[in-house]
């Protein structure tokens, strides 16, 4: 999809269907205030008010109206989109409203869509926000339906703001990147295992790193097996997959500062539980396992366009977690990359046991801050449910790094305890850590396993079980995957200062 720029007058834009984002009436100044809301009711000879007085459209967010062949506009379709209230709207309200406007219309044959804007102070931020949302808008999870008779496509989405400064293309553009790379890791996640195994996700991001110019190497099992990677390994040795190991590298022109951002992504392609094993309901969906891994290459290909000022290396540790004849079993003791054991209670608690090893490279590697991104515990869906991303922190001024990205970029985090108390649960007879607790305060105390390989390196995770997966589709995205987090991780980077 073309992403554009117009700053001609409403009236002039060609285009399939004009979208308008108008609000709800009971709105503070009514549901008209925006300055595009207003010319277009009036080239269209007072429609929108009329939808107002009759009842048949009230502003509530995601409510649609179209009207075809306005008088006064040039585009064949005026289209209206609820934004809800005015004095609650924001970039990230934008974004949903865009992303639902365009599902609404891709299925009516509108190959061209425009959504009008207005200049000002907030028009680049909110260009920003309706190119992402389109771009997240049309992502269909259906790359391997065969057939496609019937789908449309949109060929144009253009950002109208009557006055603009041309300026704004620059910020469109970091927008499109940064959507792009999400999708990228929505594409990554959708795969099922069988056409996503470790090795294909390490071919994946080679395929990426080359044509954006990163770095890649990848560690096979013998090479990890040399570093003592036994965490990692025992979670791998039960599927008839080989493990692997994805660095990809970012390296600035300049570097300033003595930053080396690490950021490590779980890769498992597909979580069986193990000899653990899961109910096989809902098992499908544990192809998503892999998302945090997912994330981390979307946002490198986002780093590698945007090109900040630091070095950022990311470590993806891929692999099957499988019941196999050499699967581990309960009660197993494995020794981690650092040194330290680890006895293996439970085998469908495998990705803080690849992520320790992965944590404990990436500070051999000279990363000097660290953030994981994983779909880690269902404790944390218990907590925050699937609406905000859960983040544990070894460290204030980084957690308030990431939050803040977080906050640019409209993804839902929120700071939860890493007190020592929880500390306590981690306990074990026969081994430095048990790999799980109690069952309570699951999500807690897999944050502390996982501190206690980022060591006293400033780290923060981001636990997305909850957030990763939709289950069912919204008016502004498909079902399946979110991509979430790497807007984040690559705002985070960009941003470093």
């Amino acid at each position: 999809m073309q992403i554009r720029l117009e700053v001609a007058p409403l009236e002039q834009v060609d285009a399939d269907a004009l979208v308008v984002p108008i609000f709800d009436k009971e709105s503070p100044g009514g549901g008209l205030p925006s300055e595009s809301a207003q010319v277009a009711n009036d080239l269209a000879g007072g429609w929108i008010e009329e939808l107002y007085r009759s009842g048949e459209f009230s502003g509530k967010e995601f409510e649609t109206a179209m009207l075809y062949r306005p008088p006064g506009i040039r585009a064949r379709r005026l289209l209206v989109v609820g934004a809800g209230k005015s004095d609650r709207f924001t970039p990230a309200g934008l974004r949903k409203v865009t992303g639902a406007a365009l599902r609404f219309l891709k299925p009516k044959s509108a190959p061209t869509i425009a959504l009008a804007l207005d200049a000002g102070e907030a028009a680049a931020e909110q260009a920003a926000a309706a190119v992402e949302g389109a771009i997240l808008g049309d992502f269909e999870p259906d790359q391997l339906k065969t057939d496609k008779k019937d789908v449309k496509f949109v060929d144009t989405f253009t950002v109208v703001v009557p006055g603009g400064d041309e300026s704004l293309g620059q910020t469109m553009w970091t927008a499109q990147v940064l959507a792009e790379a999400q999708n990228l890791a929505r594409t990554l996640i959708s795969e099922p295992a069988n056409r996503m195994t470790p090795a294909t996700l390490a071919a994946r991001a080679r395929e990426m790193a080359a044509e954006y110019g990163l770095e890649c190497q990848v560690l096979d099992q013998d090479q990890m097996k040399e570093l003592g990677m036994g965490a990692l390994l025992g979670v791998a040795q039960g599927s008839a997959e080989p493990p692997v190991l994805i660095l990809l590298r970012y390296r600035p022109l300049e570097e300033v500062g003595e930053t080396h951002l690490g950021l490590v992504g779980k890769g498992i392609t597909f979580d069986s539980g193990g000899i653990s094993i899961k109910p096989s309901e809902g098992m499908d969906k544990m192809k998503y396992d892999m998302a945090g891994g997912a994330a981390v290459i979307g946002a490198m290909r986002a780093i590698a366009q945007l090109r900040p000022p630091i070095p950022v290396t990311a470590l993806i540790p891929a692999v099957e977690n499988m019941p196999g004849s050499r699967a581990q079993r309960p009660g197993d003791i494995v020794t981690t990359l650092s040194g330290k054991t680890v006895e293996v209670l439970n085998t469908d608690a495998e990705g803080r046991l690849i992520l320790a090893d992965a944590l404990t490279y990436a500070r051999t590697l000279g990363c000097t801050h660290l953030v994981d991104a994983a779909t880690l515990t269902g404790a944390i869906v218990v907590a925050l449910g699937h609406v905000t991303v859960g983040v544990f922190s070894s460290d204030d001024v980084l957690l308030q790094r990431v939050l803040s990205a977080a906050r640019a970029e409209g993804e839902k985090m929120w700071p939860m305890p890493l007190d020592e108390d929880y500390k306590e649960q981690l306990k074990s007879a026969f081994a430095d850590l048990p790999n799980v607790g109690t069952r309570w305060g699951g999500a807690v105390t897999a944050a502390m396993f996982l501190k206690e390989f980022a060591d006293t390196t400033p780290w923060v995770h981001l636990d997305i079980a909850g957030t990763a997966w939709l289950e069912e589709a919204k008016p502004f995205l498909a079902k399946g995957p979110t991509g979430v987090a790497v807007r984040t991780l690559a705002s985070l980077a960009a941003n470093w200062t």
